[in-house]
């Protein structure tokens, strides 16, 4: 018979070692800032025994840390890049999580009639033509990737655009905390701005365009391309993160009244 305090001490190291499985993700600012993951995170670990640490960069970051196995996991919102990411290898596929939309947010003066426009296109090119404060991400992250793309729609090439389009290279937190501090235009995701604490003279003057759906997506990283990652504890998380207790926590996570986002992974 195995003495009290053996069998206690036995069973301890069984629990850490179950405590130990830990599965590493990068994610987005825009994810973490909306406080999503402060939700899902403690009902990951609750529900399958799995701690998901997160490395909170912009998508191209995120994908670069997939590519040299730095992580498990990724979670981001570039279809594009996501796709080329797959296509060429370094993730075993793409599937598509939950989405909301991006949005555009000015001052409450609104110096180039923003909240009159017809369309995104349309919010750009007065933005343009007016030339106010506007903050840019800089970060190559997706919704960087996005703005960029919505100026070239809009027929405008942001590389030629003067001292008021300001490139911060940061994160959507701290892009709108510049944004308040100028009084400034910028494109930011519905969930990152309705967290937002800082909102100073700054409001939601445009959205509802289908050009500013905003699509989130996992990735697996490929185990053939780095043996290390952990491939089975991502197939635990996607299969949670496809299952109902998500779909429960994604649709039910509300800020004053408004869904930030909206659940729609399919199930295989």
């Amino acid at each position: 018979m195995i003495p009290r305090f053996l069998a206690l001490i036995i069973a301890l190291v069984f629990a850490s070692a179950a405590a130990a499985e830990t599965l590493r993700m990068a994610v987005t600012t825009s994810f973490d800032n909306s406080g999503l993951s402060d939700v899902l995170l403690p009902a990951i670990e609750r529900d399958i025994g799995l701690e998901v640490q997160l490395l909170v960069v912009g998508t191209g970051q995120a994908l670069r840390l997939g590519e040299a196995g730095d992580v498990d996991a990724i979670l981001v919102h570039s279809r594009a890049a996501e796709e080329a990411f797959v296509e060429a290898g370094y993730g075993t596929h793409r599937r598509e999580i939950m989405y909301n939309d991006f949005v555009l947010i000015g001052p409450l003066s609104d110096p180039a009639s923003v909240a009159l426009a017809g369309s995104v296109r349309d919010a750009l090119g007065r933005i343009a033509r007016e030339e106010p404060a506007f903050v840019s991400r800089g970060d190559d992250s997706g919704t960087h990737k996005r703005e960029l793309a919505l100026w070239q729609e809009a027929d405008f090439d942001a590389a030629g655009f003067g001292s008021w389009y300001r490139e911060v290279g940061a994160g959507m937190g701290a892009s709108l905390n510049t944004a308040a501090g100028l009084d400034a235009y910028i494109l930011a995701d519905r969930a990152s701005w309705l967290n937002f604490g800082n909102k100073a003279g700054l409001t939601l003057l445009y959205a509802g365009d289908p050009a500013l759906f905003n699509q989130y997506a996992f990735l697996p990283v490929n185990p053939e391309r780095h043996d290390h990652v952990r491939a089975d504890l991502s197939a635990q998380l996607e299969d949670w993160l496809t299952g109902p207790r998500a779909k429960e926590l994604i649709d039910g996570y509300m800020i004053d009244g408004e869904t930030l986002f909206t659940f729609n992974a399919e199930v295989e």
